[in-house]
């Protein structure tokens, strides 16, 4: 009855976050959603617009053609899963939607018997799994279309199948290459999680005298089942673009030192570029990278409180079969997003993967409480410990299941009024003809929300910008202040206008507020037209187009 009850709780707690925010909310989610959609409309993996340049090899191409083939920097999975419940019910929200509520719901339950086989006691494995249901900041992402829910959910099955198989459960080690397969699937570093697994095997191999837990044969069915899983997808990477890490082939996602050089089509971002920062800025970045990666963990999940309870509780289980996998695997997180990917860190990168440590923390978390309360009691004879241990683990729960209401509403907000800013933007695209391409800085919502394609804006000088649009014949562009690039700056603030621009068409407020569609250096004084916090304009790129006229 607790697996059920924990399953329904997270489920819930799921509904009432996408009651709120039923639509992606960020460029993973658009993407994934918009290229779901193609695929069960028959149209193959592909998608008609650009959300940045990797997909294209990190430069504008010769020839600027759209739609393209889909997913050469982001895996598929999250695609992949939508796809049967849009057959069902249709290209809506709920439909893609509700696997990957399914899918954290699951992720309750799974803690609590990840915690009973760890041998925590009955009571603190339904704590962990109304953790593992209200997991802090992290839970908004949760309800969202991206891979945030899969690969929490199958992180914590891998680290699982690796432990049960340590302890000498031969068919859940061979399970184990299945999950890491799919969690490769759905991200690219989901093959970390495959690190524990090789440790173990190897630590079996050498260690005298022998002992025989995993074997060969269970080994090579890890390894098989990993690839039976992965091949496919490795293969038509190959055969689509040459690559089996397309998005990476030129370097950009390796060799960038700002994270703006990953939107710029110019900037020269190679090893040699990379090397040439110095060996000074090169430490601080990967320091800086795994700094930010311990923020975002210690915060969004933990809530900071929890912290030393998490450390002691690691500390304490750091030589048990149970959990030594999990320790592996955030060894190795960490380490390889502060040595290779530190600049991408703080911008999401960093925790989509580390929810596949959340479950175990939670429960490490739970361990070092109760060892902080038997230390108090130890000193204060009037406590009775097995009832201390009850009331601040339930006080613990109570914290974070406040801690991710007030994370949850912070975050919604933000998302929702996000989306009411663009509204009079994607208002007045209706009103123009639906192949017409727009330019903008987050081209997949504008897809998802108007249907026009596009491309994202290059952080580069306007003339790199303006090459863009001819390339891609683009009509539209749409200008955001949260996400603008310097070079475009002034053109919202009315400083600027270049001669294939228009004023502005239709505007927005902070408030999603429609504003004059004038030019707001046109009435100069107290008088004056606020700068727009959204704004859209025409974009004349032939001789005869008038939209562009003074």
């Amino acid at each position: 009855m607790a697996p059920l009850l924990l399953f329904l709780l997270a489920f819930g707690v799921r509904i009432l976050t996408a009651s709120v925010m039923p639509d992606p909310a960020y460029p993973d989610s658009f993407y994934y959603v918009n290229v779901a959609r193609e695929l069960a409309a028959g149209h193959g993996l592909s998608v008609d617009y650009i959300w940045n340049f990797v997909e294209v090899g990190g430069k504008l191409p010769a020839v600027g053609t759209l739609p393209i083939p889909s997913n050469a920097h982001w895996m598929p999975l999250a695609v992949f899963i939508q796809v049967p419940f849009i057959w069902l019910f249709g290209p809506n929200a709920i439909a893609s939607g509700l696997p990957f509520w399914l899918c954290a719901a699951a992720v309750a339950p799974v803690t609590y018997w990840i915690a009973l086989d760890a041998g925590l006691e009955r009571w603190q494995a339904v704590a962990a799994g109304i953790l593992a249901a209200v997991p802090g900041a992290v839970a908004p992402y949760l309800a969202q279309p991206d891979n945030f829910a899969p690969f929490m959910l199958l992180g914590a099955l891998a680290l699982w199948a690796c432990a049960r198989g340590m302890r000498g459960d031969r068919r859940a080690f061979a399970l184990g290459g299945l999950l890491v397969g799919l969690a490769f699937l759905s991200r690219n570093d989901g093959v970390l999680l495959g690190v524990p697994f090789a440790l173990a095997f190897l630590v079996e191999l050498v260690q005298r005298p022998a002992v025989r837990r995993i074997g060969w044969a269970a080994a090579l069915g890890c390894g098989g089942l990993f690839l039976l899983v992965a091949t496919p997808w490795l293969l038509r990477q190959l055969s689509t673009f040459g690559s089996i890490s397309p998005s990476a082939a030129n370097g950009r996602i390796l060799w960038i030192t700002d994270y703006r050089q990953l939107y710029s089509v110019s900037t020269d971002t190679t090893l040699s570029t990379f090397l040439a920062q110095g060996l000074g800025p090169l430490l601080t970045s990967r320091l800086g990278g795994l700094g930010s990666a311990l923020t975002i963990f210690g915060t969004m999940p933990l809530l900071l409180f929890l912290v030393p309870f998490t450390l002691t509780g690691a500390w304490l289980r750091r030589r048990d079969p149970a959990f030594l996998p999990w320790l592996i695997y955030g060894i190795t997180l960490f380490a390889f997003s502060a040595l290779l990917f530190a600049v991408h860190v703080p911008y999401g990168t960093f925790l989509h993967s580390a929810v596949a440590l959340v479950p175990h923390a939670y429960l490490v978390a739970l361990v070092g409480i109760a060892a902080a309360v038997d230390w108090v009691a130890r000193r204060r004879p009037s406590w009775n410990p097995p009832r201390a241990r009850r009331v601040f683990t339930a006080m613990v729960v109570g914290v974070v299941a406040l801690g991710s209401v007030g994370g949850g509403i912070i975050t919604l907000r933000a998302w929702k009024r996000e989306m009411d800013q663009r509204a009079p933007i994607v208002a007045a695209l209706a009103e123009v003809p639906a192949g017409d391409r727009v330019m903008s800085a987050d081209a997949g919502a504008y897809r998802y929300l108007s249907g026009h394609p596009g491309i994202v804006t290059p952080d580069d000088p306007l003339p790199i910008i303006e090459d863009a649009l001819r390339l891609y014949r683009i009509r539209w562009l749409v200008l955001e202040q949260a996400h603008l690039v310097p070079a475009l700056a002034p053109v919202l603030s009315g400083e600027l206008r270049p001669t294939w621009l228009s004023a502005p068409i239709a505007t927005a407020d902070a408030l999603g507020v429609p504003l004059p569609g004038a030019d707001p250096a046109a009435t100069p004084g107290p008088d004056a037209i606020p700068v727009p916090v959204v704004a859209l304009y025409a974009v004349c790129l032939e001789p005869d187009d008038t939209r562009c006229a003074s």
